[in-house]
This record gives structure tokens, sequence and C-alpha cells, in this order.
């Protein structure tokens, strides 16, 4: 009965990981926390840049969790293993998926996967850390709320740049 409680300590950890990264990102990424996370909004060469140190941190914290509880508290290696299962989600989805930071390309053409993909070009279609839209990882609002936000915020010209980018996403490969 003991591993139905892991499992669910697991699970609510990688959920608590989407609200906890989405409110880092906002608020820390996007605010004292901009000199790292700038890093991310630039054109980089090269596989990591200065954002990666973000993960680097939630990991060692994962790990001193997991080690925590190996030594006896209980749930805290339970908890460790969902924010790890998350890192895990998160480098498949955003920085492979979304950023294409695999050696092979995949762009989504429907569905859930690429609704995150759309709505994190958007989050990337402000310069600077003002303004931006959805800072969650694995969960994205519609994107007509996105855009109508865009738009809200930056005026007709952010919306003609999203719908543009929603266009060339549609278009047939090789145009």
């Amino acid at each position: 009965m003991l591993w139905i409680w892991n499992a669910l300590i697991v699970l609510a950890t990688v959920i608590g990981m989407e609200i906890t990264a989405a409110l880092a990102h906002r608020y820390i990424m996007h605010g004292w926390g901009w000199g790292w996370h700038l890093s991310h909004h630039e054109p980089h060469k090269g596989w990591f840049e200065l954002n990666d140190l973000y993960a680097v941190l939630f990991a060692g914290l994962a790990i001193l969790l997991i080690y925590l509880g190996s030594v006896g508290i209980w749930p805290l290696q339970w908890i460790g293993a969902g924010m790890t299962v998350y890192g895990l989600l998160y480098f498949m989805v955003h920085d492979g998926l979304v950023h294409q930071r695999w050696p092979f390309r995949y762009i989504p053409r429907r569905g859930y996967f690429r609704r995150l993909y759309m709505a994190h070009r958007m989050h990337h279609a402000v310069r600077g850390k003002e303004g931006c839209v959805s800072f969650g990882f694995l969960y994205a609002p519609p994107l007509s709320k996105l855009q109508a936000t865009l738009r809200e915020r930056h005026g007709a010209k952010a919306g003609a740049a999203t719908d543009r980018q929603d266009e060339e996403h549609d278009a047939p490969a090789g145009k």
C-alpha cells in the first residue's frame, strides 16, 4: 500500500513543479533572475546557455531530497523523484521539442504538442523580460487567448507577428 502513496507523491510533485516552474519563470527568471535567463531569450551558439544553471539548481535540490529521503525522511525521496520526472519532461518538451536542442527536428502540426510549441514561440515573440505570455513549460493556455493578450499589450504589430508565426508553422514543408 505504501507504493500507492509514493506514486501519488511523485505525481503531485510533477504537478506542483509545473506550478512552481511557471511562477519561478514569471517572477524570478523574468524578474531579479533575468541575468541568467536573458541568455535564453538571445541567439546563442553551442549546447549550453547561462539559463541552464536553473536546471542545475533544481537538479541539485532533487538530488538532495532523494538523499535525505534515502537516509530516513520518508516522503523526501519521492518528492525528489517527482522533481526528477518533471526535469526529464522539461528536457524532452522544452529543450527538445520547443527549442530543437536535439540533433533531430520535429515540429508538431496539431494537438497538445503544437499548442505547447506555439505558446512558447509566442513567449519569445516579445523582446526583453516585460510583456511576455505563457510561462508554463508543460501547460499552455489556448493560443487564441495568448494572441489576444499579446495584441492587448503590444498592439496589432505583435498580433500580426504571432499570426505570421502560426501561418509559417502551418505551411507545408519546403515553403
